[in-house]
């Protein structure tokens, strides 16, 4: 079973089998999208809540235009947006800033950005391992649809 490794700011796809992989998921999050039927899946690793960029050269840093993109991508191979559904990991607070303002917690800006465009694009949420203050590494196995999300310390939680 072939393994790929998405960066941050990264996507890639796989049809049938294999396993996709992300790492650091800090304030970060990885945002699984899985057709069931055709057994597609994709693995988008994002950084920021909403593409500001004017040109957008990096569209899969963006909640926004990379949940976007990767369902045009996922469309291309043949899924239907009727069927896809989501699992997330991340979103984690990794930095104390003083004061009340939302600035310092970019990881609940960022899962609030990611469920909102999964509700815009009619995408079902169907698990997530979201906030605290620990990173993750999430594992998703495209044959069955299924996330696996280790935490530092050895804690491992299906998704």
């Amino acid at each position: 079973m072939e393994k790929q490794t998405i960066g941050i700011a990264d996507m890639k796809l796989a049809r049938n089998q294999g396993t996709l992989i992300t790492y650091a998921l800090g304030s970060c999050i990885g945002i699984c999208l899985w057709d069931p039927l055709l057994k597609i899946g994709a693995l988008v690793h994002i950084m920021l809540p909403i593409n500001m960029e004017k040109n957008r050269t990096s569209p899969f840093k963006y909640a926004d235009t990379g949940i976007r993109l990767t369902l045009t991508k996922m469309e291309q191979m043949g899924a239907k947006r009727t069927r896809i559904v989501a699992k997330i990991a991340g979103g984690a607070k990794m930095f104390n800033v003083p004061g009340n303002g939302s600035l310092g917690n970019i990881g609940q800006r960022n899962i609030e950005s990611v469920h909102q465009v999964l509700r815009l694009e009619g995408i079902r949420l169907l698990k997530e391992d979201v906030g605290g203050s620990a990173a993750r590494t999430l594992f998703f196995d495209v044959a069955t649809g299924e996330g696996t999300v280790k935490i530092y310390g050895n804690i491992e939680r299906k998704l």
